[in-house]
């Protein structure tokens, strides 16, 4: 399974009402006109509306975009309340920039799920389905090791067979849900399924693969699925 990235000590003693005061403090830093003095200052230098990566480039500007966010809850509303017209396009490059941005603060590859949590932060996923195809052709272009076709499978095999040996037993759909909210890099129970493609009976046909793949490593999978410790 995919290694877990390890939080930094200081994150664990952070107290969430000192960081909720602390952020409320920051927000008061700023009035709502000034925060929108500073866009419409920003499209001036430039010459049409700033994105997010734009604004904060902006060497004269003084409000970083997270602020603005915080204020007005996303970036386009922000925007208009400005009386900026939001942006429609994003270039292929910035949606890759975007990515590679979100992959170092993750770090990790992201995931459908971070994009989604990232609403008003990032391109809407439909868009970058829309651009590239799927998230993983985006990833892919964005430097990300993103297996497909039977390179997917064959890495779920090996994830499976890790799982086996830590249940004692070949993991059930169920399992495979729990053991993916734990590591967000497994492949869904639902994109396994679809990979294997065998109806009916699509998850038996995964745990054979998993069962054989442990056969050729010398541990033996018993009749009713239960994994010999090696």
């Amino acid at each position: 399974m995919g290694r877990q990235r390890r939080r930094h000590p200081a994150l664990e003693g952070i107290d969430a009402a000192a960081l909720a005061e602390f952020r409320a403090g920051l927000r008061r830093r700023y009035t709502d006109d000034e925060i929108l003095a500073e866009l419409r200052a920003s499209a001036v230098r430039l010459g049409r509306s700033p994105t997010m990566r734009e604004f904060a480039g902006d060497p004269d500007a003084g409000v970083h975009p997270q602020t603005v966010i915080e204020h007005f809850g996303t970036w386009n509303a922000a925007k208009r309340a400005a009386g900026l017209q939001p942006r429609r396009f994003i270039s292929r490059e910035e949606l890759v920039t975007q990515l590679r941005e979100l992959g170092e603060e993750l770090g990790r590859t992201p995931t459908v799920r971070d994009i989604e949590e990232r609403r008003g932060r990032m391109a809407s996923k439909s868009l970058i389905w829309h651009t590239f195809g799927s998230l993983a052709a985006a990833l892919k272009e964005a430097g990300f090791d993103v297996p497909v076709g039977e390179e997917r499978l064959e890495r779920a095999i090996a994830d499976g067979a890790v799982l086996a040996r830590e249940l004692g037993h070949l993991p059930k759909m169920a399992e495979w849900k729990g053991a993916r909210a734990r590591d967000v890099t497994l492949l869904s129970e639902w994109q396994v399924y679809r990979l294997v493609d065998v109806n009916p009976g699509a998850w038996s046909a995964f745990q054979f693969l998993v069962s054989q793949r442990l056969h050729e490593e010398g541990i033996e999978v018993r009749a009713d699925g239960t994994v010999e410790a090696p």
